[in-house]
């Protein structure tokens, strides 16, 4: 039973860590209210997640991240910051997940969870400029939306269903890498472009 637990704990935490990556603000904010609400239990080194001050702090940023990233002008600022946000929120958000079910050392759960998040995040910004440049940035709040949804939905399947959200996980981290070889291309191709133009 303990090995169970343990397992479906690391397998929520690739969950809520890919979530980071999309959206660094939400996993964290959804954490803190669910353990408030005693929905899920955290260690008591997370137990600041769920404090009030830090609820509502969370949501505050939530929202203006949510605002910031459906402008295309803002959204790489809001990329480039996230570029460090993301990797820390999937830092802490695995660790939370593992500290009480889990003997993973937290260092290794660290890890683990930043270059989840990182990595998700870094093939969304990747992608971003190829979806401006290809929709004349109409296409970019549409995106944004989608990713704050497949946010929430793995955030959600993360505490309810971890192995289908670590399924999820993998298979989003398939099509953002396809959508980054193609942004990588488009982007060669641009400039091959513009240099061959007089």
């Amino acid at each position: 039973m303990e090995i169970t637990s343990a397992i479906s704990a690391i397998l929520g935490a690739f969950g809520l860590s890919g979530a980071a990556g999309l959206n660094a603000w939400l996993p964290l904010l959804a954490v803190g209210a669910a353990d408030r609400l005693g929905w899920i239990e955290l260690g008591p080194s997370y137990g600041w997640l769920s404090s009030t001050p830090a609820l509502i702090v969370l949501a505050v940023i939530f929202v203006l991240d949510l605002i910031g990233d459906k402008i295309p002008a803002l959204d790489s600022v809001l990329h480039a910051v996230g570029t460090f946000i993301a990797p820390a929120s999937g830092a802490i958000l695995f660790t939370a997940e593992t500290s009480l079910s889990s003997h993973l050392p937290p260092a290794v759960a660290a890890i683990l969870g930043a270059i989840t998040a990182g990595s998700v995040h870094a093939s969304r910004t990747v992608a971003r400029p190829f979806v401006t440049g290809t929709t004349a940035g109409v296409g970019n709040p549409l995106v944004s939306t989608a990713e704050d949804g497949t946010s929430l939905v793995l955030t959600i399947l993360a505490l309810a269903l971890p192995i289908l959200a670590f399924v999820v996980v993998l298979v989003l981290m398939v099509a953002l890498g396809w959508l980054t070889f193609r942004a990588i291309r488009w982007a060669r191709g641009k400039r091959r472009t513009g240099t061959a133009s007089p």
